[in-house]
């Protein structure tokens, strides 16, 4: 059985190679930038490595050994996630994110000028993840394989967190479910599993049948993935989340678990849910009154039930193609993981 545990310190490290190279180049450039080596370390200095994982694996399920090459290449995946992270917490606003101030407020604190400064932090780690990924070691022939793929996950990361943005708090029409969906495919379930997935399948010259049985286990992995984030932005403890159980509902984030609530609940109920959702200084008691509807109309079991129907999708597209008995193991494992996890 493959162990995450120690794939993890492998990634690590070559993230923590590259934040040292990067931070001797740019205090080269100049001494005032240590503010931004600082936060580009910081960026890369935590995280699950799910999406590294789901690369190397795409990558062993083709037939290919482990070997460096591929470890550096999924580390890539790390950095279009912190980079979509800082670019993410912008946008919302989030002022925690695994328990440490985000990469604006942590700007913001030190008196600097938050927005401007995180933006390019998160630009800058876009531009490192192809860099790290073109010089990952492994034959130009394999990495030429992927330039349409690499292309089309930046697209459909950007375009799901732009049908996001459209889409938070927009009272013009209700939200549905199926847009909800929409958004999670584009903006976690291609960028988080399905992508990472055909990259490392391409590397390794994976068949056909194997790219797109990783499109029917990566999409609906995906998308549980995003649903369970969406239940922990709203019922999960600070505590373990180490991000705040507020933002989302303040936002008014076009999630299921809100398109499922007003589509469910009576008119008296969805008056309440427009008073207090996307309502900025939304506070505990109005967001455990929200929190009891969703759990009342059903919502919060819904959502629950649409992971586990996902998960048994996802594990079920497996079995319908070859690859080695390590690689189905570790991708059954990692899907567990994604959709079940707490934080």
């Amino acid at each position: 059985m493959h162990d995450h545990t120690g794939f993890k310190v492998r990634i690590d490290e070559v993230l923590v190679r590259l934040a040292d190279e990067e931070e001797a180049a740019l205090l080269g450039l100049h001494v005032e930038l240590s503010p931004l080596s600082e936060q580009l370390r910081r960026s890369l200095a935590r995280g699950k490595r799910i999406r590294a994982a789901f690369l190397y694996w795409g990558w062993r399920a083709a037939g290919q050994p482990d070997c460096e090459g591929v470890i550096r290449a999924a580390a890539a995946m790390e950095l279009v996630h912190a980079a979509a992270c800082t670019h993410d917490d912008i946008i919302d606003d989030s002022r925690m994110r695994h328990g440490q101030l985000t990469a604006h407020a942590a700007f913001a604190a030190s008196g600097q000028r938050s927005t401007a400064l995180a933006m390019i932090l998160g630009d800058l780690l876009m531009g490192y993840a192809g860099h790290v990924f073109t010089s990952c070691g492994l034959p130009g022939a394999y990495l030429a394989r992927t330039g349409p793929l690499w292309s089309a996950l930046l697209r459909e990361t950007m375009a799901g967190e732009f049908l996001e943005v459209l889409r938070t708090d927009a009272p013009a029409r209700p939200l549905q479910v199926a847009e909800s969906l929409e958004v999670a495919r584009y903006k976690t379930a291609k960028y988080t599993v399905e992508r990472p997935l055909h990259l490392g399948a391409t590397l390794g010259g994976g068949s056909r049948a194997l790219m797109d049985a990783f499109t029917a286990y990566g999409l609906p992995l995906g998308e549980a993935f995003q649903l369970r984030d969406d239940l922990l932005g709203t019922f999960g403890d600070p505590a373990e989340t180490g991000k705040s159980n507020l933002d989302d509902l303040r936002d008014g984030k076009p999630t299921a678990l809100l398109a499922l609530t007003a589509a469910a609940v009576d008119e008296d109920d969805r008056r309440l849910l427009a008073k207090h959702v996307g309502n900025p200084e939304l506070g505990e008691e109005e967001a455990a009154a929200v929190r009891e509807l969703m759990e009342r109309c059903g919502a919060r079991q819904r959502v629950e039930s649409m992971i586990g129907e996902r998960i048994a999708r996802a594990a079920g597209a497996l079995d319908a193609v070859p690859m080695p008995a390590e690689a189905r193991s570790a991708l059954r494992g990692l899907a567990d993981t994604a959709a079940r996890r707490t934080i």
